[in-house]
């Protein structure tokens, strides 16, 4: 339990920096943060607020479409993760201002972000405990429509980032990039994780085996 605890905690820290890196890099932020920082523009309280308002409801669509009850452990995972987001945006990144610094540079942070986003996403749904229903939800409509990981991620990705439009979200390239490449990565570091998280969990070979 300790080891999964671990794992998932990293996963989420790691995760909220390629987040925090990517609204920093102030191209754009991605599809789900664009449109929390245009609901909290409009409504005020902070990004990690709206984050883990939103999330509340999100815990009843994945219910309807996995066909469940709704997951309420996944409120611990949603009060974890806007805490973690606030940590990165309102402390860590607070005196942070990419808005001026050479395009190249801009560009580095924004991909930068999106790899790390999707690495944290790999690596902390492997301990397989309640997810954040934002990231649950690209597994249920994965699950639901018979879709692959990035299939799933695309679709909810397009959705978001159209609503973030609508409301004025900061739209831009920041957030065509996890909308075009998030998926991809996420399938990709979570394949070669998968393995590696096994190989050092205290049970090693035995779960791994009852695993796959």
């Amino acid at each position: 339990m300790l080891y999964r605890s671990m794992v998932y905690l990293f996963g989420m820290l790691v995760n909220f920096f390629g987040v925090a890196l990517l609204i920093n890099a102030t191209l754009g932020a991605g599809f789900w943060t664009s449109f929390f920082i245009g609901v909290s523009d409009h409504l005020g309280f902070t990004v990690g607020f709206w984050y883990g308002a939103f999330q509340l409801l999100i815990i009843f669509i994945n219910a309807k479409l996995m066909k469940n009850l709704p997951e309420v452990r996944a409120v611990v995972p949603v009060f974890m993760e806007s805490l973690i987001l606030d940590f990165w945006l309102e402390i860590v990144f607070a005196n942070v201002d990419l808005s001026t610094a050479p395009f190249i540079l801009q560009i580095a942070a924004l991909f930068t972000g999106v790899a790390i986003i999707g690495l944290g996403v790999a690596i902390y749904i492997l301990p397989q405990f309640p997810r954040a229903p934002v990231d649950q939800l690209f597994l249920a409509v994965s699950a639901r429509f018979n879709l692959s990981l990035q299939t799933g991620q695309t679709l909810v990705a397009v959705t978001m980032t159209s609503l973030a439009l609508l409301i004025g979200g900061p739209v831009g390239l920041g957030t065509l990039a996890p909308m075009l490449f998030l998926g991809p990565v996420i399938q990709y570091c979570y394949t070669r994780a998968y393995p590696l998280y096994y190989k050092f969990h205290p049970d090693g070979e035995r779960v791994y085996q009852q695993a796959v």
